[in-house]
């Protein structure tokens, strides 16, 4: 079985080869193309996967190419990790909003629009020669910001699910409290990619949220970057990116104190290349770790296994609402848990969203929806509406400001902005 990366040259990779060996036994991996443009990094990167698999005693073959259309030939899975304009553009996502006033990153706000406008037309692209070399494979999007790029590849008609490691990491993290083995623990899991709420958590069937809050309540806070209070208060517990909207100013201030977290995450990487050069280093660097993206190859090869092996089992994934969350529309995509089987993934019914959420997963629909027409149309305009739109900006002279920044920081990767 062949599977395929693109954006093979990410210092992530090593997390998902470690992934693959550790679970050969889920999904039989033959061959596992990596594909980047960058050849110094995907040289480096498919050493290292090669030293990786050859010291688990993996029998697959590592193929590195810059080519999508030769990496992507015979797969029956592709992996979508890529970064258009690297750390440097994420720098820009990360610190240019903080002039305004507004929040920094670089899936939310107005830096995770200027990620969508780059990202988007890339994306469409490369799925487009996923039709063409691999038909049939499923398209699945690790890139961010997830939600939008999922819709944009399920407008366009592809085989496509949107994975993010938030639930798998706050299924492992609940588990180690509760000293119970993950498989154990499922959540009531709710909202959008990175606006999501964890309302339950069962323990073989039972919910066991609010006993995990009174004996674990301070440290779950410390992990989100959230009051203690407000979670207790809530009776739910936030994704970390909920700290952008409930916390807003205070992040601010935080982030104008300090490196951007694309400053941090550059040095990193730095370090990492340095050890995947190594040819002595085989198994993943604890560096890793601090790199983000936990238990994401845990993620991807249980729902890759799940969709090509049929297994009918319920993950956190993200797909078409399907009257999953009635408020929103049946086309928007949305974060919940879903029964995966070879025909694709169907949510499962959801219990009836508080308004203290609803409101806010409406409002940042809307703003999704309109980022999408921006990143397939382009025109400052259709940006200044999305941004207009979007509850952590929603200010019509601050929407154009930051409208006109954003595509002038990003020309070069938007070709109807004009050189």
């Amino acid at each position: 079985m062949k599977l395929t990366v693109v954006g093979g040259g990410s210092t992530y990779t090593p997390e998902l080869i470690d992934g693959f060996a550790r679970l050969r036994d889920e999904l039989p991996l033959t061959e596992i193309a990596l594909v980047d443009p960058d050849a110094r990094r995907l040289d480096l990167v498919a050493g290292m996967a090669r030293r990786m698999l050859a010291h688990a005693g993996h029998p697959a073959k590592v193929v590195a190419t810059a080519s999508v259309e030769e990496g992507v030939a015979g797969a029956r899975a592709v992996l979508l990790q890529l970064r258009v304009g690297g750390q440097a553009a994420r720098d820009v996502d990360e610190t240019l909003p903080l002039e305004c006033g507004c929040v920094g990153q670089e899936t939310t706000g107005a830096g995770g629009l200027a990620k969508a406008l780059r990202t988007v037309p890339v994306v469409l692209d490369i799925a487009e020669k996923v039709r063409e070399h691999a038909p049939g494979a499923w398209i699945v999007d690790f890139t961010n910001p997830v939600g939008i790029v999922t819709r944009a590849l399920l407008d366009a008609g592809h085989r496509a699910i949107g994975l993010c490691n938030v639930a798998i990491g706050f299924q492992r993290r609940f588990a180690a409290k509760l000293g119970v083995a993950p498989e154990r623990i499922s959540l009531g899991h709710v909202g959008l990619n990175h606006l999501t709420w964890e309302r339950a958590v069962y323990l073989d069937g039972e919910d066991v949220l609010p006993a995990l809050l009174e004996s674990h309540g301070g440290e779950i806070a410390d992990d989100i970057g959230l009051p203690a209070d407000l979670i207790r208060r809530l009776g739910a517990v936030p994704s970390y990116y909920l700290r952008y909207f409930y916390a807003h100013d205070l992040v601010v201030e935080e982030q104008r104190a300090k490196p951007s977290r694309a400053a941090e995450v550059a040095a990193m990487e730095a370090e990492l290349l340095e050890l995947y050069a190594d040819p002595s280093v085989n198994t993943k660097p604890a560096l890793l770790e601090k790199r983000g993206g936990a238990f994401y190859s845990e993620a991807a090869v249980a729902l890759i296994a799940s969709l090509l092996g049929d297994r009918g089992d319920t993950q956190v994934v993200n797909l078409r609402n399907g009257g999953a969350l009635p408020f929103l529309a049946d086309d928007a995509v949305v974060e919940v848990p879903a029964r995966i089987t070879a025909a694709g993934a169907v949510p499962l019914a959801v219990p009836e969203v508080e308004p203290l959420y609803a409101g806010l997963i409406a409002h940042v629909t809307a703003y999704e929806t309109l980022a999408l027409r921006a990143a397939l149309h382009g025109g400052a305009d259709r940006v200044a509406d999305a941004l207009l739109a979007h509850p952590l900006v929603g200010q019509a002279a601050l929407a154009g400001d930051l409208a006109g920044r954003l595509i002038e920081a990003n020309r070069r990767h938007l070709p109807w902005a004009g050189e």
